[in-house]
């Protein structure tokens, strides 16, 4: 299910991994004119929905005089004049409709609404509680549900945005929209499309950094760099997390930045930097209850168990395959844990056990549609020589591929 507003009938989870189409929708480069309304500045303006409040702001951040607004607007100076200064009320549809397209705002700014104006304004009020619900899909292990979702809200934010027609509440909305899409399309994707997923968590930054809200670029930086990590790219990966530390104050919010950041320097091979953010991890914990998916016990064990096997330490990884693992806080995260402690025991040499972890790994991965998941396992049985653990891996993602591929 695609939705209304999507440019073709192709979801991205299916576009993404079938191999050969790119998605449908593709993220926008936002044009400097919408910059404008992203400002404080400019929001307060546009709050009070009063023209010639908004034309001053305009203006005033744009360093024109009012004859060079008026040329903008293809009026006389005079007469721009008289609606700065309330002598002369625009009231009919066209002008307002005409100054809006000209100083790139959507027409409902300045009260205007047509058909299409009167759904752009119904989609941004129920937009957020849209992202709400693709992320809790999404963290139950739905994932594909969550996609499904988000499309036709991205789909139709990104056709604004191209249309330079956004104020900073649509920006908030496209930024959000854009982060939960990408983190979606990130858990779903097999490995060779995870580039896709990086790309719209990444589009989400750029918007972030324009709002000038250090909590909300700080999470948008945290989802980008797990999504790069994912697609191959570690190190650009750590230095996204350590400008995400760097802006996060709340307790979890550090410990999710963290915890993606041990991730991160442990595939890089970096024993310091992991060592280190997963001593500030640990403590944080200690200090605060853990909440939501990333800062809890199960995902400091999972995360220490994995960035120990990437920098080298193998005795010490199977040390705390050991211990319990505790309760994960979302489906995946038992999927991800499987894994992970598969290669561990392949590595010390306990194959049947290690092929049991596999085996649970890749029945939630193929329950959850978690391809990328199947594919570390085929790579951690191949390295291992457990052939038959193997071919039971490649049976699970064709018939995950192909239920992928069947959605469309």
């Amino acid at each position: 299910m695609i939705g209304s507003y999507a440019a073709e009938l192709v979801c991205p989870t299916c576009a993404a991994s079938n191999g050969t189409t790119a998605p449908a929708v593709r993220a926008a480069s936002i044009t400097s004119a919408v910059w404008l309304w992203a400002s404080p500045e400019a929001a307060t303006a546009l709050a009070t929905r009063d023209l010639p409040t908004i034309l001053r702001t305009y203006r005033r951040i744009n360093g024109l005089n009012q004859i060079a607004l008026a040329e903008l607007l293809g009026y006389d100076s005079s007469y721009v004049s008289m609606i700065e200064t309330g002598k002369r009320a625009i009231t009919d549809v066209t002008s307002r409709r005409h100054i809006a397209a000209r100083i790139g705002l959507p027409a409902h700014v300045l009260g205007v609404t047509g058909i299409d104006d009167a759904e752009y304004r119904a989609m941004l009020q129920f937009g957020d509680s849209t992202v709400r619900l693709a992320e809790i899909a999404r963290q139950s292990g739905h994932a594909v549900e969550a996609v499904n979702e988000l499309w036709p809200l991205v789909a139709r934010l990104e056709a604004r945005a191209a249309e330079g027609h956004m104020e900073r509440d649509s920006l908030i909305l496209l930024a959000q929209a854009r982060t939960a899409l990408g983190v979606s399309l990130g858990t779903v994707l097999p490995e060779e499309r995870l580039w896709a997923a990086a790309r719209w968590t990444g589009q989400a930054v750029t918007v972030a950094a324009h709002l000038g809200e250090p909590v909300f670029h700080a999470h948008t930086l945290r989802m980008h760099g797990n999504e790069l990590r994912k697609s191959g790219q570690p190190g650009a990966a750590v230095a996204r997390l350590e400008q995400s530390l760097e802006l996060s104050a709340d307790p979890a919010d550090r410990g999710g930045s963290l915890a993606f950041l041990c991730r991160a320097a442990g595939e890089l091979g970096d024993a310091d930097t992991f060592d280190n953010a997963l001593s500030a991890y640990r403590n944080l914990l200690d200090r605060h209850l853990g909440s939501g998916l990333l800062f809890q016990p199960f995902t400091l064990r999972e995360i220490e168990i994995r960035g120990l096997m990437g920098t080298g330490r193998i005795g010490q990884a199977s040390r705390r395959v050991s211990e319990p693992a505790g309760t994960p806080a979302a489906p995946q995260w038992h999927t991800i844990e499987r894994v992970t402690t598969g290669e561990v025991l392949a590595a010390i040499g306990e194959i049947d056990t290690a092929a049991t972890a596999f085996a649970e790994a890749v029945q939630s991965a193929e329950l959850h549609h978690l391809p990328h998941q199947i594919q570390r396992a085929i790579r951690a049985t191949g390295k291992s020589g457990m052939r038959e653990s193997t071919v039971e891996c490649f049976a699970a993602l064709e018939r995950l591929q192909s239920q992928l591929s069947q959605r469309r």
